[in-house]
């Protein structure tokens, strides 16, 4: 099953100035975005819902902001603020990225453990193809192919991780028991890849959707981690049935 990055390449893109700058805490402390509230005329060929996606795009005062600071995507607001409150991203730790395009989550994942200055690292994997990040090795290649995570552990220092990030979804169908399981899936494969190399009290980030079948993870996820809690940032939609798993105190 191909992967893709929550929060979507089209959402931003990539900055033309330097870089994100130092503002790393939420969009709050931002400059204080406005909110906008544009209208587009229908054009010839679009579709209601690529009408509808479009408007929200441009109103959305998190794109605007990773625009404006060099941020990949939205979605690295996402981890900004997740990050902020219960502190899992420190100097010197090995990060995984599961699939990490546009790089906006290893953005903040290579400042926050500081590899962009070689006391970090952070790896990350995506089918999709995107530009170099500063102290981040890319794996091109689908997190779900049998060899993935062999690359992904030869890549590791000392073959472990204390932090392991999915932000993994799958394409959707417009079926949202399909949707639901599917993203079930990918969210079991990323937690089995961090239980072969997380170090004794590591964390497991990982994106799920509401919708019943998340007991069985959650049950595991509470065998393996001493605390395991549901977060759903501000700059995940409120009307979007995504929020994540945050695992932390890895028990070995």
């Amino acid at each position: 099953m191909s992967t893709r990055k929550g929060g979507g390449s089209k959402a931003a893109g990539s900055s033309s100035g330097s870089g994100p700058g130092k503002g790393a805490g939420s969009i709050r402390r931002q400059g204080g975005v406005r909110h906008m509230n544009v209208r587009l005329k229908t054009a010839t060929g679009r579709t209601s819902s690529s009408q509808r996606w479009l408007e929200r795009q441009l109103n959305d005062p998190y794109v605007a902001a990773a625009k404006r600071d060099g941020w990949r995507s939205r979605a690295a607001f996402k981890l900004i603020e997740i990050d902020d409150k219960h502190h899992v991203l420190k100097p010197g730790q090995r990060v995984v990225d599961l699939g990490a395009a546009p790089g906006g989550w290893s953005q903040v994942a290579a400042k926050r453990t500081k590899s962009e200055e070689g006391k970090g690292q952070v790896v990350a994997i995506d089918y999709l193809e995107f530009d170099p990040i500063a102290g981040v090795e890319i794996v091109h290649q689908d997190f779900m192919d049998n060899s993935a995570p062999a690359r992904l552990k030869a890549l590791l220092r000392d073959g472990g991780a204390d932090v392991v990030l999915s932000d993994m979804a799958a394409p959707t169908t417009g079926h949202a028991s399909t949707d639901h399981l599917r993203i079930m899936a990918l969210a079991e494969a990323a937690l089995a890849f961090a239980v072969e190399v997380l170090q004794p009290g590591g964390a497991f980030l990982c994106k799920v959707f509401q919708g019943g079948s998340e007991h069985q993870l959650l049950t595991e996820l509470k065998q393996r981690f001493k605390i395991v809690r549901h977060v759903k940032p501000p700059a995940s939609r409120s009307d979007s049935a995504e929020l994540y798993v945050l695992a932390t105190g890895f028990k070995g």
